[in-house]
């Protein structure tokens, strides 16, 4: 079971690191689309943490919900709906919910999924951070079946996400302004998929020093 302080430092480092990868995610999309991705994603996201003392933190749902509006309404382009979409569905897995497990965050991702699929009419295949989002929740269910403790399942899923980011290389743009260039979208990796990796990679660094700062220290006299 996770608390509602986990939820917001998930949240918390998601919004840090779209912030700091401004220049990264917006280079790679500059590649084959309009270069705005980067920006797009670190406005919002400043906005999310601008007002970060002030959401409702009553249950994790009403949080994830919060962050979804201010992501929905703040992110310009396709980036502010898909986003925001993904933190809404993401909220109605837990509503109602106190504690989050683990097969709850697995619930949330399917949902965030779902609502991608049907918000940007796009698929796995479709050169999107999709193809990143399945298999991470493909290797999270497998995980959990597993028995696997937090930071291993983490450096797992940053791992996978890291290898299908990699992989959109070889896909052709189907979805968004890089679609436009046909095959011209082959050999670079989609900006979304990666940001996915970026995310997960620091998410999971980030737990991992947040587990050893919390763990007792042991002391011999």
């Amino acid at each position: 079971m996770t608390s509602l302080a986990d939820t917001e430092f998930v949240v918390h480092s998601i919004a840090s690191t779209c912030v700091d990868n401004e220049k990264e995610f917006g280079d790679l999309d500059a590649v084959v689309g309009d270069g705005d991705f980067g920006y797009s994603l670190a406005r919002g996201f400043e906005i999310v943490l601008a007002d970060w003392d002030e959401y409702d933190r009553s249950s994790p749902s009403a949080f994830l919900q919060k962050v979804g509006r201010v992501i929905s309404g703040r992110i310009g382009g396709t980036s502010g709906p898909l986003w925001g979409t993904a933190f809404l569905r993401a909220s109605m897995a837990v509503k109602g919910k106190d504690e989050v497990t683990g097969r709850d965050a697995l619930d949330m991702l399917r949902n965030a999924i779902d609502g991608i699929k049907t918000r940007g009419h796009s698929d796995l295949g479709d050169k999107t951070l999709l193809d990143a989002l399945v298999p991470v929740a493909a290797a999270l269910e497998s995980d959990l079946a597993a028995g696997t403790d937090a930071p291993t399942t983490l450096r797992h899923l940053a791992g996978v996400a890291r290898r299908s980011a990699d992989e959109t290389s070889m896909l052709q743009a189907r979805r968004g302004r890089a679609s436009y260039t046909g095959e011209r979208s082959i050999g670079s990796p989609d900006p979304g998929a990666v940001a996915v990796a970026v995310i997960l990679e620091r998410l999971s660094a980030e737990w991992a020093d947040r587990v050893e700062t919390e763990r007792p220290s042991s002391h011999t006299d």
